[in-house]
């Protein structure tokens, strides 16, 4: 971190993409304080990202810098969670979606559900309809990010128009949806393979 610093201006920092940062609760939560404390980064601007280990939610509340939440979801079947994530904690998502918001209430801040599309697997309208219930009302962002395929493994990445249409679906179920490219509109020249849908869904202050 100090040396990133000396080449630039460091603002966000997310735990994320080493490992389960749950995996680390000895140290992670004293690099969150020194960040948030000598490091002066804003607390919102240090993210957790975890796929809901149960020990986050009695770990960081406590806390005198409560970072951001980002939480791996993809589903709310429980049964092809378990498949899609089979070393993560047996929680289901309804349960996961509960302990989420209790710490968004008590941080303030609104919680990151990651949503990885797999074509034909989590991208149809029964999620969709189960998703915008379960975010309702909720301090929540819905963040869903197509798959990029591997050739080697059977898992596909929808088509952009179907992923787009997912956020257009989640307007027509009265959730504030926003379908957009890292620049630009939907229908901006950005090419899918630099885009993510940033899905709001039923925030609430």
């Amino acid at each position: 971190m100090a040396l990133a610093r000396t080449q630039r201006f460091v603002k966000k920092v997310v735990f994320m993409g080493m490992g389960e940062p749950a995996h680390n609760l000895d140290n992670v939560p004293q690099a969150i304080h020194v960040l948030g404390t000598v490091g002066q980064i804003g607390h919102k601007n240090l993210v957790f990202s975890t796929v809901g280990d149960p020990r986050v939610f009695e770990r960081l509340p406590p806390g005198e810098v409560k970072p951001g939440l980002a939480l791996s979801l993809h589903t709310t079947k429980p049964e092809l969670r378990r498949q899609l994530l089979p070393r993560a904690p047996q929680i289901s998502p309804e349960e996961l979606v509960e302990l989420a918001e209790a710490y968004a209430r008590a941080t303030g801040f609104p919680v990151l559900y990651q949503w990885t599309l797999l074509e034909g697997v989590n991208d149809g309208e029964d999620e969709l309809d189960v998703i915008v219930r379960l975010l309702k009302g909720r301090y929540a962002l819905l963040n869903m990010i197509p798959y990029n395929t591997i050739p080697e493994l059977e898992s596909k990445r929808p088509s952009w128009e179907r992923a787009a249409a997912n956020a257009r679906n989640g307007r027509r179920r009265r959730a504030n949806s926003d379908a957009a490219p890292s620049t630009g509109d939907l229908e901006a020249t950005v090419g899918p393979q630099h885009c993510s849908l940033n899905t709001a869904i039923a925030c609430t202050s």
